[in-house]
């Protein structure tokens, strides 16, 4: 058996006459920048996320850049966010001229260490921006208060939490504004790039349009100096296709994800944690374990496909070296980075499929035998 990572083509079969005419209808009408599509998926998503506004963009890390940049933040400004997160993150503060200041992650949820946040802070900082890693969203009441009491932004990287809930409010509407991705194998995903922004701020959300639309609401009358970051409305019309099947997408994920937890369960591995206070949407279902290049390998060689999300932390990469971090400023995010492997998960991912995988994961401990153990980084927790 051939278990992908994500398997897209599954998924077009199951909307194929819904979303091959929504594309078509675009090339009939031909409004390809900025067409009806776009206004309409932004109406939809917007409400689904239980925002005022949504601006439909190119991708996540342009949302990102495009709130940095609406809130005025820039050089000689700090914004705090995680340091086990994608670089995406990082660019959108740093590209816009500000300063990334990170923070460690909390070692059962993943995301950001809110106990870690305030430290972090100097009169430099103007945002934080927690990461829903995977799928999961941040402890954002905690974080909200933080902010509230140093007076600073919160800003949602929710690009892999699209349907995710905190406290039973969506992901999107927990701060002053969040950026989504809608790259293709996101668990709301385009075909091609895509993103957008939430927030309820009407004066934000003017000027996020007018910078992606290169500062102009009026062709050829430009108010500011902007980008070329527009959402393309074939991808707009993708996008209104799927948003209905969101909901019972991520519930498949959820299932899947509680399957393989308890084929699991009595194996030398860590399985993901859901926070009391969330309601995870699995984008990304990671685990933990020793020697987790030998497991890769035994998993390829069985037909199945894994990945790393994320094997080096920001602060060892070489781009962002002018930080000033070296190893040991983040130990939980490093020592994770060294153990993680992300295994195959989509809402096609059948109860076959998962015993399958962790058949093949109960194989590897097997005739791993005694030798086997949790990651010391676990055991220390």
């Amino acid at each position: 058996m051939e278990i992908p990572f994500v398997d897209l083509r599954a998924q077009y079969r199951q909307i194929q006459n819904e979303v091959d005419p929504a594309v078509l209808a675009v090339m009939q009408r031909g409004d390809f920048i900025l067409g009806g599509a776009v206004t309409e998926f932004e109406k939809a998503f917007a409400a689904y996320c239980g925002a005022r506004y949504c601006i439909g963009v190119d991708s996540g890390y342009s949302a990102l850049e495009l709130i940095i940049r609406a809130y005025d933040i820039g050089p000689g400004d700090e914004v705090i966010t995680a340091a086990n997160t994608f670089i995406a993150t990082t660019l959108g503060i740093s590209n816009a001229g500000a300063t990334p200041v990170l923070v460690d992650c909390d070692p059962e949820t993943y995301n950001i260490d809110v106990n870690k946040i305030e430290a972090a802070i100097t009169p430099r900082t103007k945002a934080i921006m927690p990461v829903h890693l995977y799928g999961q969203p941040a402890d954002m009441d905690v974080i909200r208060a933080i902010a509230r009491k140093h007076n600073l932004y919160v800003f949602e990287d929710a690009a892999q939490a699209s349907g995710a809930r905190y406290k039973g409010r969506m992901a999107g509407s927990l701060g002053d504004a969040a950026a989504f991705s809608f790259y293709p194998g996101k668990n709301l995903g385009a075909y091609g790039d895509g993103g957008a922004v939430t927030t309820n701020d009407a004066d934000i959300a003017e000027k996020i349009r007018l910078l992606r639309n290169i500062g102009q609401k009026v062709k050829y009358f430009h108010e500011i100096k902007g980008f070329n970051n527009r959402l393309d409305t074939m991808q707009a019309a993708v996008l209104g296709v799927k948003l209905p099947y969101l909901n019972d997408w991520n519930a498949s994920r959820r299932r899947a994800a509680a399957t393989y937890a308890d084929l699991l369960v009595d194996l030398p591995i860590i399985t993901p944690t859901t926070a009391d206070y969330a309601e995870h949407i699995f984008h990304l279902y990671v685990v933990r374990v020793s020697d987790r290049e030998a497991l890769m390998e035994h998993l390829k060689k069985a037909g199945i496909a894994t990945g790393l999300h994320y094997p080096i932390p920001i602060h060892l990469q070489p781009a962002y070296a002018e930080l000033g971090y070296k190893r040991g400023d983040f130990p939980i995010t490093e020592a994770y980075a060294e153990t993680i492997v992300s295994l195959p998960i989509f809402p096609e991912l059948d109860d076959e499929k998962v015993a399958y995988v962790a058949n093949a994961i109960h194989e590897y401990m097997a005739a791993r035998g005694e030798a086997e153990r949790l990651p010391e980084a676990v055991a220390a927790d």
